[in-house]
């Protein structure tokens, strides 16, 4: 049983920071590629950032530069650190781990909501 636990969401005011974090219950190297994506309500879920086994990095264009993805694979971990949020980018967050061929995993999600 693979489970991906988020944590870290909350409220913060637009330009403000905050910080998530994905444990998985498997080795990092289980998957090919973790990340996070969010989904706000009536929108479609999106790509947040992705870190791959080898260390390639991707990032939504609206957020590069203020968004940085770090893993730890001795903890198993991932997270997403977020600076000077806008109010447009509260959405529930999800963690995600992809596994070759064709597996999905996604964790239950954190809520994000900016706001002042």
């Amino acid at each position: 049983q693979v489970q991906l636990v988020e944590s870290g969401g909350g409220l913060v005011q637009p330009g403000g920071s905050l910080r998530l974090s994905c444990a998985a219950s498997r080795s990092w190297f289980y998957f090919n590629r973790m990340g996070w994506y969010r989904q706000a309500p009536g929108k479609q879920r999106e790509l947040v950032a992705t870190i791959s086994s080898s260390s390639i990095i991707n990032y939504a264009d609206s957020v590069k530069g203020r968004f940085t993805i770090v893993r730890d694979n001795a903890k198993n971990t991932v997270s997403l650190q977020m600076n000077s949020l806008k109010p447009e980018e509260a959405a529930g967050y999800y963690c995600n781990g992809f596994r070759p061929p064709s597996t999905d995993y996604w964790g239950q999600g954190t809520q994000v909501t900016v706001s002042s």
